[in-house]
Order: C-alpha cells, then structure tokens, then sequence
C-alpha cells in the first residue's frame, strides 16, 4: 500500500507502519499460503505491511474478478501499491504476464522481491511512491488504494492511472461501499468509462476504461 502524507496524531503507529519505513520496526516474518487454479502460492509476510496474517479479502476478491473477466495472456500489468505482492504475483503466473510492482513501504518490496522468486513469476517490484519511478504503458493497472492515506491519495492513483494505460488499458480497483466507493466513481466518470463489475460484503470491485473518443 501507498502513502503520500498522513498525519500521525490521526492515524497513529499502526498506520504508519504501513506507509513509511520505520527502520526500528522488529521483524515476525511468517508464510502466507494460497491456492487460486490449481496454482499453489506462498508469500512472505511481516510486520508493518498490509494485511500481514492473511490475504486480504478485498485483493482476493478483485484478483477474482479479474480472472474471470480477462482470459488474454501475455499482457503487461502494473500493480500500484502492491505490499508483498498478492495481486501482482497471482495474476502473473495465472495470465501468464509480465508484471511491474510498485510500492513506497521498503519493507513490502523486499518482500515482494522474495515472493516473485518463491513463486517463479515473471515479475519485478520497485520502491516508488505511487508511478514516480515507472515508465512505458500497461494493458492492465490494478490497485487495493489506501483508503485510509486519504482521499487525495486515492484519487491521484486511479486518475494518474490513465498516463500509464495503453489505447485498449484497463484500470482495475477494489473500495468499500462504506469508505466512498460511489463518490470516487462519480468522480472518475469525468476520465473513466467506469463500472461495478461485482458487490461482495460491502467491496465494490470496479473497472475503468479511458474515454479516447470524445463524449
């Protein structure tokens, strides 16, 4: 997950962990199984990165979607904020796809790093805070936003997104219904052919397209 700018007296250490590098944060390192298509995972989990015990329900449930919607293989994927790197992972050894995984916290891409080499994907993850160091076009952005980083931050990954994004791209995101799904879609529409492509427990898992054409 990312994190721009979050004032600690709001959100406190808990949060922090997940959005900066705190050097002094001791280490509980432990191993996350998963199995999606007959495809067997493991990923390297520790303190301070989302979702550190499990696989978050949210990311499983778009990873989900994603695979039932898109059958193309060989694509080329760019996962923004991508922790130890579920998304990215998964979706590169099932579609068969060269992916690009970006996030700020130093902890979760040396994780990453160590979950693409456990898994054998063709994958690669860079410390970046949001796309300040990718270059080139995707078929393919996908992103579990830090909601709780704040709006602004929210916003400026998925509308950022559309520089990135080949003619025939595809934005792919998960939010809450109760953290602002419909008020960011609202405002997405302006840039994005957006829809609701699956409502599970309250997650709106969305898809968006650029409008190339004028409306």
């Amino acid at each position: 997950m990312l994190f721009t700018q979050v004032k600690r007296k709001k959100y406190g250490d808990f949060l922090e962990h997940y959005f900066t590098n705190n050097t002094n944060l001791k280490s509980e390192l432990r191993v996350i199984s998963y199995e999606n298509k007959e495809n067997v995972f493991s990923f390297y989990s520790d303190l301070g990165v989302f979702s550190k015990d499990k696989i978050d329900y949210g990311s499983r449930t778009l990873v989900d979607t994603i695979l039932k919607e898109e059958q193309t293989q060989n694509l080329k994927i760019l996962d923004v904020g991508c922790g130890y790197g579920f998304i990215g992972i998964t979706l590169s050894k099932i579609l068969n796809s060269e992916v690009l995984m970006v996030d700020v916290n130093k902890r979760a891409v040396h994780l990453c790093e160590r979950n693409i080499k456990e898994n054998k994907v063709n994958a690669k993850a860079l410390v970046g805070d949001t796309y300040e160091n990718v270059t080139g076009k995707f078929d393919i952005i996908v992103t579990n936003p830090p909601i709780r980083a704040g709006k602004d931050v929210v916003l400026n990954i998925l509308l950022k997104a559309k520089e990135y994004l080949n003619e025939n791209g595809v934005l792919w995101f998960v939010i809450r219904k109760d953290q602002g799904a419909k008020s960011i879609l609202k405002i997405l529409d302006e840039t994005y052919d957006c829809d609701i492509v699956k409502k599970d427990k309250g997650f709106y898992i969305m898809r968006a397209k650029i409008y190339w054409q004028p409306r």
